[in-house]
Protein backbone atom coordinates (compact mmCIF):
# COMPACT_ATOMS: atom_id res chain seq x y z
CA UNK A 1 0.00 0.00 0.00
CA UNK A 2 2.97 2.47 0.77
CA UNK A 3 4.76 1.34 -1.93
CA UNK A 4 3.91 4.97 -3.97
CA UNK A 5 5.63 6.27 -1.01
CA UNK A 6 9.26 7.49 -0.95
CA UNK A 7 11.67 8.35 1.02
CA UNK A 8 15.21 9.43 1.22
CA UNK A 9 17.69 8.82 3.92
CA UNK A 10 20.76 11.12 4.59
CA UNK A 11 23.25 9.92 6.75
CA UNK A 12 26.78 9.59 6.68
CA UNK A 13 26.36 5.94 8.37
CA UNK A 14 25.64 3.19 6.05
CA UNK A 15 24.52 1.13 9.55
CA UNK A 16 22.05 3.92 10.47
CA UNK A 17 20.65 3.92 6.96
CA UNK A 18 19.99 0.35 7.32
CA UNK A 19 18.69 0.06 10.60
CA UNK A 20 16.25 2.78 9.54
CA UNK A 21 15.52 0.42 6.00
CA UNK A 22 14.84 -2.47 8.29
CA UNK A 23 12.26 -1.02 9.97
CA UNK A 24 10.47 1.00 7.47
CA UNK A 25 11.04 -1.47 4.92
CA UNK A 26 7.79 -4.04 5.92
CA UNK A 27 5.65 -0.89 5.01
CA UNK A 28 6.20 -1.10 1.56
CA UNK A 29 8.05 2.37 1.45
CA UNK A 30 10.44 2.54 -1.64
CA UNK A 31 14.04 4.68 -0.95
CA UNK A 32 17.06 6.48 -1.56
CA UNK A 33 19.99 7.17 0.00
CA UNK A 34 22.80 9.53 0.34
CA UNK A 35 25.99 10.03 2.92
CA UNK A 36 25.80 13.80 2.40
CA UNK A 37 23.54 16.76 2.49
CA UNK A 38 25.05 18.19 -1.33
CA UNK A 39 23.81 14.29 -2.67
CA UNK A 40 20.46 14.85 -1.09
CA UNK A 41 19.93 17.47 -2.77
CA UNK A 42 20.87 16.23 -5.91
CA UNK A 43 18.81 13.36 -5.19
CA UNK A 44 15.76 15.71 -4.38
CA UNK A 45 16.07 17.76 -8.05
CA UNK A 46 15.98 14.41 -9.93
CA UNK A 47 12.39 15.23 -11.65
CA UNK A 48 12.18 11.31 -12.19
CA UNK A 49 12.23 10.32 -8.67
CA UNK A 50 10.16 12.10 -6.42
CA UNK A 51 10.77 12.09 -2.35
CA UNK A 52 7.35 12.54 -0.10
CA UNK A 53 9.83 12.67 3.27
CA UNK A 54 13.12 13.47 4.32
CA UNK A 55 15.25 11.48 7.41
CA UNK A 56 17.74 13.48 8.11
CA UNK A 57 20.91 13.18 10.14
CA UNK A 58 22.97 16.41 11.58
CA UNK A 59 26.71 15.93 11.48
CA UNK A 60 27.81 15.38 8.40
CA UNK A 61 30.40 15.89 5.99
CA UNK A 62 30.55 18.51 2.78
CA UNK A 63 27.25 19.71 3.90
CA UNK A 64 25.51 19.55 7.71
CA UNK A 65 22.17 18.39 8.51
CA UNK A 66 21.00 22.28 9.30
CA UNK A 67 22.58 23.09 6.09
CA UNK A 68 20.43 20.75 3.82
CA UNK A 69 17.37 21.55 5.43
CA UNK A 70 18.11 25.05 4.88
CA UNK A 71 18.28 24.69 1.22
CA UNK A 72 15.25 22.32 0.84
CA UNK A 73 13.09 24.95 2.25
CA UNK A 74 14.92 27.62 0.10
CA UNK A 75 14.03 25.98 -2.94
CA UNK A 76 9.81 26.69 -4.06
CA UNK A 77 9.85 23.10 -5.64
CA UNK A 78 11.06 21.15 -2.50
CA UNK A 79 9.74 23.29 0.63
CA UNK A 80 6.47 21.15 1.16
CA UNK A 81 8.77 17.95 1.69
CA UNK A 82 8.74 17.18 5.17
CA UNK A 83 12.02 16.80 6.80
CA UNK A 84 12.14 15.28 9.75
CA UNK A 85 15.83 14.78 12.08
CA UNK A 86 17.23 11.88 12.64
CA UNK A 87 19.98 12.43 14.93
CA UNK A 88 22.14 11.50 18.56
CA UNK A 89 22.11 14.86 19.51
CA UNK A 90 19.55 15.50 22.29
CA UNK A 91 20.36 19.09 23.39
CA UNK A 92 17.85 22.06 23.73
CA UNK A 93 19.83 23.99 20.92
CA UNK A 94 19.90 21.79 18.74
CA UNK A 95 16.39 20.51 18.50
CA UNK A 96 15.98 24.57 18.75
CA UNK A 97 18.33 24.98 15.46
CA UNK A 98 16.70 22.31 13.64
CA UNK A 99 12.97 23.35 14.20
CA UNK A 100 14.66 26.65 12.71
CA UNK A 101 16.48 25.25 9.55
CA UNK A 102 12.98 23.83 8.87
CA UNK A 103 12.40 20.58 10.18
CA UNK A 104 8.87 19.20 10.87
CA UNK A 105 9.93 16.62 13.49
CA UNK A 106 13.09 15.59 15.76
CA UNK A 107 13.27 12.09 16.69
CA UNK A 108 16.68 11.63 18.96
CA UNK A 109 18.80 8.19 18.81
CA UNK A 110 18.26 5.46 19.53
CA UNK A 111 14.79 5.49 18.97
CA UNK A 112 11.68 3.14 19.20
CA UNK A 113 10.74 1.32 15.80
CA UNK A 114 6.86 1.87 16.61
CA UNK A 115 8.17 5.78 17.16
CA UNK A 116 10.25 6.09 13.40
CA UNK A 117 7.28 4.20 11.82
CA UNK A 118 4.17 6.64 13.51
CA UNK A 119 6.08 10.06 12.66
CA UNK A 120 6.77 8.70 9.26
CA UNK A 121 3.48 7.58 8.50
CA UNK A 122 1.80 10.66 9.98
CA UNK A 123 4.47 13.37 7.98
CA UNK A 124 3.68 11.25 4.50
CA UNK A 125 0.00 11.55 5.13
CA UNK A 126 0.07 15.27 5.99
CA UNK A 127 2.26 15.87 3.16
CA UNK A 128 0.47 14.19 0.65
CA UNK A 129 -3.06 15.09 2.20
CA UNK A 130 -1.58 19.03 1.86
CA UNK A 131 -0.74 18.36 -2.03
CA UNK A 132 -4.03 16.86 -2.63
CA UNK A 133 -5.88 20.55 -1.15
CA UNK A 134 -3.32 22.51 -3.12
CA UNK A 135 -4.63 20.65 -6.43
CA UNK A 136 -8.19 21.60 -5.22
CA UNK A 137 -6.99 25.23 -4.63
CA UNK A 138 -7.89 24.69 -0.91
CA UNK A 139 -5.87 26.97 1.82
CA UNK A 140 -4.53 24.27 3.68
CA UNK A 141 -1.86 26.59 5.04
CA UNK A 142 -4.24 28.61 7.43
CA UNK A 143 -6.00 25.56 8.40
CA UNK A 144 -2.37 23.73 9.13
CA UNK A 145 -1.32 26.64 11.16
CA UNK A 146 -4.47 26.96 13.06
CA UNK A 147 -4.35 23.37 14.43
CA UNK A 148 -1.15 23.26 14.88
CA UNK A 149 -1.10 26.09 17.03
CA UNK A 150 -3.82 24.71 18.73
CA UNK A 151 -2.15 21.07 19.64
CA UNK A 152 0.83 23.15 20.43
CA UNK A 153 -0.84 25.21 22.93
CA UNK A 154 -2.99 22.40 24.21
CA UNK A 155 0.28 21.06 24.89
CA UNK A 156 2.03 23.66 26.35
CA UNK A 157 -0.73 24.08 28.78
CA UNK A 158 -0.58 20.25 30.14
CA UNK A 159 2.61 20.79 30.68
CA UNK A 160 2.52 23.82 32.49
CA UNK A 161 -0.26 22.19 34.57
CA UNK A 162 1.94 18.84 35.34
CA UNK A 163 4.26 21.33 36.46
CA UNK A 164 2.26 22.96 39.28
CA UNK A 165 0.57 20.27 39.98
CA UNK A 166 4.27 18.75 40.69
CA UNK A 167 4.63 21.63 42.67
CA UNK A 168 1.42 21.47 44.79
CA UNK A 169 3.13 18.30 45.83
CA UNK A 170 6.53 19.69 47.05
CA UNK A 171 4.26 22.39 48.61
CA UNK A 172 2.43 19.99 50.55
CA UNK A 173 5.34 18.20 52.14
CA UNK A 174 6.69 21.91 53.27
CA UNK A 175 4.76 25.62 52.75
CA UNK A 176 8.38 27.21 52.88
CA UNK A 177 9.75 25.19 49.93
CA UNK A 178 5.76 25.96 48.29
CA UNK A 179 6.49 29.57 48.43
CA UNK A 180 9.54 29.44 47.73
CA UNK A 181 9.50 27.85 44.62
CA UNK A 182 6.83 30.56 43.18
CA UNK A 183 9.18 33.00 44.11
CA UNK A 184 12.31 31.71 42.35
CA UNK A 185 10.09 31.19 39.49
CA UNK A 186 8.76 35.04 39.54
CA UNK A 187 12.96 36.46 39.89
CA UNK A 188 13.95 33.64 37.30
CA UNK A 189 11.47 34.93 34.90
CA UNK A 190 12.96 38.67 35.98
CA UNK A 191 15.97 37.90 35.32
CA UNK A 192 15.68 36.96 31.89
CA UNK A 193 13.70 39.94 31.39
CA UNK A 194 16.51 41.39 31.86
CA UNK A 195 18.95 39.74 29.88
CA UNK A 196 20.08 40.68 26.71
CA UNK A 197 20.40 37.94 25.26
CA UNK A 198 17.29 36.29 26.19
CA UNK A 199 13.56 36.24 24.55
CA UNK A 200 10.39 36.54 25.97
CA UNK A 201 9.98 32.81 25.39
CA UNK A 202 12.75 32.66 27.57
CA UNK A 203 11.00 34.35 29.95
CA UNK A 204 8.15 32.40 30.15
CA UNK A 205 10.05 29.03 29.87
CA UNK A 206 12.04 29.98 33.07
CA UNK A 207 8.75 31.23 35.29
CA UNK A 208 6.61 27.89 34.40
CA UNK A 209 9.97 25.09 34.36
CA UNK A 210 11.77 27.12 37.33
CA UNK A 211 9.68 25.56 39.84
CA UNK A 212 10.64 22.34 39.40
CA UNK A 213 14.53 22.87 40.34
CA UNK A 214 13.95 21.32 43.53
CA UNK A 215 11.39 18.20 42.28
CA UNK A 216 14.29 15.65 42.66
CA UNK A 217 14.07 16.65 46.88
CA UNK A 218 10.87 14.00 47.04
CA UNK A 219 13.39 11.57 46.73
CA UNK A 220 15.32 12.56 49.68
CA UNK A 221 14.22 11.32 53.23
CA UNK A 222 11.55 13.82 55.09
CA UNK A 223 14.50 13.58 57.75
CA UNK A 224 17.10 14.52 55.93
CA UNK A 225 15.12 17.13 53.79
CA UNK A 226 13.81 19.02 57.33
CA UNK A 227 17.18 18.22 59.68
CA UNK A 228 18.02 21.46 61.19
CA UNK A 229 21.54 20.81 62.38
CA UNK A 230 24.22 20.29 59.74
CA UNK A 231 24.70 17.16 57.23
CA UNK A 232 26.58 14.63 58.01
CA UNK A 233 29.09 13.38 54.80
CA UNK A 234 26.80 10.56 53.87
CA UNK A 235 23.55 12.97 54.40
CA UNK A 236 24.98 15.40 51.95
CA UNK A 237 25.47 13.12 49.55
CA UNK A 238 21.80 11.95 49.66
CA UNK A 239 20.82 15.55 49.67
CA UNK A 240 23.01 16.58 46.62
CA UNK A 241 21.54 13.54 44.68
CA UNK A 242 18.49 15.28 44.24
CA UNK A 243 19.68 17.03 40.89
CA UNK A 244 20.70 13.86 39.58
CA UNK A 245 17.20 12.03 40.43
CA UNK A 246 15.45 15.39 39.03
CA UNK A 247 17.61 14.95 35.95
CA UNK A 248 16.63 11.28 35.53
CA UNK A 249 13.21 11.62 35.68
CA UNK A 250 12.72 14.35 33.27
CA UNK A 251 15.37 14.10 30.50
CA UNK A 252 13.71 11.77 28.12
CA UNK A 253 10.92 13.94 27.95
CA UNK A 254 10.96 15.39 23.89
CA UNK A 255 8.63 18.66 25.15
CA UNK A 256 10.23 21.75 25.71
CA UNK A 257 9.18 23.02 29.33
CA UNK A 258 10.12 19.20 30.57
CA UNK A 259 13.34 19.55 29.07
CA UNK A 260 14.34 23.11 30.42
CA UNK A 261 12.95 22.24 33.84
CA UNK A 262 15.21 18.96 34.05
CA UNK A 263 17.96 20.91 32.62
CA UNK A 264 17.21 23.45 35.56
CA UNK A 265 16.98 20.61 37.98
CA UNK A 266 20.24 19.25 37.16
CA UNK A 267 22.31 22.71 37.17
CA UNK A 268 21.00 25.21 39.68
CA UNK A 269 23.71 23.85 42.03
CA UNK A 270 26.25 24.34 39.72
CA UNK A 271 28.95 27.41 40.50
CA UNK A 272 30.68 29.64 38.15
CA UNK A 273 33.98 28.38 39.18
CA UNK A 274 33.29 24.90 38.96
CA UNK A 275 32.90 23.88 42.25
CA UNK A 276 29.16 23.26 42.38
CA UNK A 277 27.41 19.60 41.85
CA UNK A 278 26.60 17.43 40.70
CA UNK A 279 29.14 17.99 37.35
CA UNK A 280 30.97 20.72 38.70
CA UNK A 281 30.25 22.89 35.59
CA UNK A 282 32.33 25.63 35.27
CA UNK A 283 31.15 29.32 33.35
CA UNK A 284 29.03 29.08 30.41
CA UNK A 285 29.25 25.30 30.38
CA UNK A 286 26.18 25.87 32.80
CA UNK A 287 23.25 26.42 30.77
CA UNK A 288 21.97 29.75 31.17
CA UNK A 289 18.43 28.71 32.45
CA UNK A 290 20.50 26.58 34.95
CA UNK A 291 22.54 29.73 36.10
CA UNK A 292 19.91 32.34 36.45
CA UNK A 293 17.80 29.61 39.18
CA UNK A 294 20.84 29.46 41.01
CA UNK A 295 20.98 32.79 41.40
CA UNK A 296 17.39 33.23 42.16
CA UNK A 297 17.24 30.37 44.63
CA UNK A 298 20.05 31.48 46.84
CA UNK A 299 18.58 35.22 46.77
CA UNK A 300 15.29 33.77 47.88
CA UNK A 301 16.71 31.32 50.54
CA UNK A 302 19.08 33.62 52.22
CA UNK A 303 15.92 36.45 52.54
CA UNK A 304 13.89 33.74 53.74
CA UNK A 305 13.90 31.59 57.36
CA UNK A 306 14.79 28.32 56.88
CA UNK A 307 14.69 24.96 59.66
CA UNK A 308 18.27 25.53 59.57
CA UNK A 309 18.71 29.28 59.55
CA UNK A 310 17.56 32.65 60.59
CA UNK A 311 16.28 34.90 57.28
CA UNK A 312 18.80 37.74 56.52
CA UNK A 313 18.37 40.99 55.38
CA UNK A 314 18.20 41.78 51.54
CA UNK A 315 21.53 44.10 51.99
CA UNK A 316 23.33 41.35 53.47
CA UNK A 317 21.99 38.60 50.93
CA UNK A 318 23.05 41.17 47.95
CA UNK A 319 26.38 41.27 49.54
CA UNK A 320 26.87 37.58 49.74
CA UNK A 321 26.00 37.81 46.42
CA UNK A 322 28.42 40.83 45.26
CA UNK A 323 31.05 38.95 46.86
CA UNK A 324 30.54 35.55 45.36
CA UNK A 325 30.38 37.55 41.93
CA UNK A 326 32.66 35.11 39.16
CA UNK A 327 33.23 32.60 41.87
CA UNK A 328 29.76 31.15 42.61
CA UNK A 329 27.26 33.24 40.39
CA UNK A 330 27.30 34.47 36.73
CA UNK A 331 28.86 38.01 36.86
CA UNK A 332 26.39 39.34 34.46
CA UNK A 333 23.36 37.66 35.85
CA UNK A 334 24.56 39.39 39.14
CA UNK A 335 24.79 42.85 37.92
CA UNK A 336 21.38 42.76 36.50
CA UNK A 337 20.45 41.82 40.07
CA UNK A 338 21.78 44.29 41.08
CA UNK A 339 20.91 47.11 38.75
CA UNK A 340 16.99 46.22 39.31
CA UNK A 341 17.09 45.23 42.69
CA UNK A 342 13.84 47.12 43.97
CA UNK A 343 11.70 44.56 41.70
CA UNK A 344 13.49 41.81 42.70
CA UNK A 345 12.76 42.95 46.80
CA UNK A 346 9.53 43.10 45.18
CA UNK A 347 8.95 39.75 44.52
CA UNK A 348 11.10 38.92 48.11
CA UNK A 349 8.02 40.83 49.68
CA UNK A 350 6.03 38.09 48.31
CA UNK A 351 3.73 35.72 50.61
Amino acid sequence: MNARFHILIIDDNVDNIQVAVNILREEGYEFSFATHGQEGLDILNEKCNPIDLVLLDIMMPVMDGYETCREINKNPLLRDIPVVFLTARTDIDSIRKGFEAGGVDYVTKPYRAEELLARVKTHIELYRARKLLQEHNLSLESKLKFEHHRLLSELEENQKELIWMLTELMESTSDETGKHIRRVAEMSALLAKHHPSLTKEDEDILFHAAPMHDIGKLTVPYDILHKPGRYTEEEFKIMQAHTTNAWKLLQRSERRLIKSAAIIAHQHHEKWNGKGYPRQLRGYDIHIYGRIVALADVFDALTHKRCYKESWSVESAISYIHDHRATQFDPELVDILQEHIDEFIEIVNLS
